[in-house]
């Protein structure tokens, strides 16, 4: 039980990758903060967590601004008292060239990717005690991507890049910070993407599970990791060498 008594708040929990990361720390013993742009996709996480007896609440936040993720981090403080694990998985991406896409759908891409990483760091650390982890979600596309999703790639790119040197920052406070790089996984966020329908982008080799994901972000999280830090790891089933 790798989680007993410990507070983790994931973002992006209503489905997919952040989805079946709460409801895996819960079963290992974490209280769960919920967290989603949708109450009802949070709210149903969370009955899942409690017909398994678990402990969790459900955040509504838009996690790129700044107000609503300090209002998710004070609900999790006050009904667990404390943070220990943040993951950050909430995302979005566009489909659109650079020469076209909207100035202002730019700029939402980067300020939910990135922003929200940036975000839940500046106000949830304070909350956090020695030993705790912040994980961060990035992409493979951070490393070989496809035409039409320069605003997702860079933000995730940046992400890896913020995991890094907030490492180093948090290291005197004993707070680990890593990423994980997904590759195809069965979610909606790879089965809508317009390059996938259309062939542009080859889902190529094995596609994984949410619950995979799930593993390797529980364990990074986890005290079994307590020495990884400032890295990140890859978890594609070998997308990354598909898109190279």
């Amino acid at each position: 039980m790798r989680f007993t008594g410990k507070t983790c708040l994931v973002t992006g929990a209503g489905s997919g990758i952040g989805r079946a990361t709460a409801l895996q720390m819960a079963q290992e013993g974490g209280n769960v903060v919920v967290v989603d742009l949708k109450l009802q996709s949070a709210q149903s996480t969370v009955d899942a967590i409690h017909a398994s007896k678990g402990q969790a609440i459900a955040v509504e936040c838009d996690v790129g601004a700044s107000a609503q993720v300090q209002a998710a981090i004070a609900a999790a403080v006050k009904a667990f008292s404390a943070l220990h694990v943040i993951v950050n998985d909430a995302a979005m991406m566009t489909f659109t060239p650079i020469v076209d896409i909207a100035e202002a759908d730019f700029f939402k891409v980067i300020a939910t990717n990135l922003g929200s990483v940036f975000l839940f760091a500046k106000y949830g650390v304070p909350h956090m005690p020695q030993g705790s982890a912040i994980v961060n979600i990035s992409s493979v596309h951070a490393h070989a991507t496809t035409p039409n999703v320069v605003p997702y790639a860079s933000s995730k790119g940046a992400i890896e890049a913020f995991t890094r040197g907030l490492s180093l920052e948090l290291a005197s406070r004993k707070i680990r910070v890593n990423a994980i790089a997904p590759g195809a996984v069965d979610t909606p966020m790879l089965w809508d993407n317009p390059n996938v329908k259309s062939g542009v982008e080859k889902v190529n080799g094995p596609v994984g599970k949410p619950e995979e994901l799930a593993e390797a972000i529980c364990f990074v999280a986890s005290d079994n990791a307590s020495f990884v830090n400032g890295t990140t790891l890859l978890v594609d089933g070998g997308r990354l060498s598909a898109l190279g």
